[in-house]
């Protein structure tokens, strides 16, 4: 990049964060880097949250890998033939979802959201909403 050629850097407060993405099931994701807020990326960012006691639908990201870093809160992460495989992430952990895995995610408290920051490796989001008995 020449110097007459300057890159931005862009920030997005919560309070801009965007509802208008794919969704799924018992949890809201808010977008916060994305073209659809003035920020131009190769990939997507933003914020994901599943409220005490829901559950996701089952589900997929298509071609898009994805990280996760855990904000705050606990949550199950089933995925794999009838959701036969899981793991428990709590706050301060990463997780990495491949690209075209169903998996769907589960918060096991009572009283306390799961809140996670979540970066796509694509701009724009890809979900794959599935059948409730897709895993029988």
């Amino acid at each position: 990049m020449s110097q007459n050629q300057a890159a931005n850097i862009s920030v997005v407060q919560p309070e801009q964060f965007s509802a208008g993405t794919s969704q799924t099931s018992g949890s809201q994701r808010h977008a916060a880097i994305c073209g659809g807020l003035g920020v131009s990326s190769v990939m997507w960012g933003g914020m994901f949250l599943v409220e005490p006691g829901a559950r996701t639908g089952i589900h997929h990201h298509g071609a898009q890998e994805t990280i996760v870093y855990v904000l705050e809160g606990e949550s199950l992460v089933q995925w794999g033939e009838h959701g036969k495989h899981s793991a428990t992430v709590r706050e301060g952990d990463f997780l990495h979802v491949p690209a075209g895995l169903p998996h769907r995610e589960i918060n096991p408290s009572k009283d306390k959201p799961f809140r996670w920051v979540v970066v796509r490796s694509t701009s724009e989001p890809i979900v794959v909403n599935l059948p409730d008995d897709y895993w029988g």
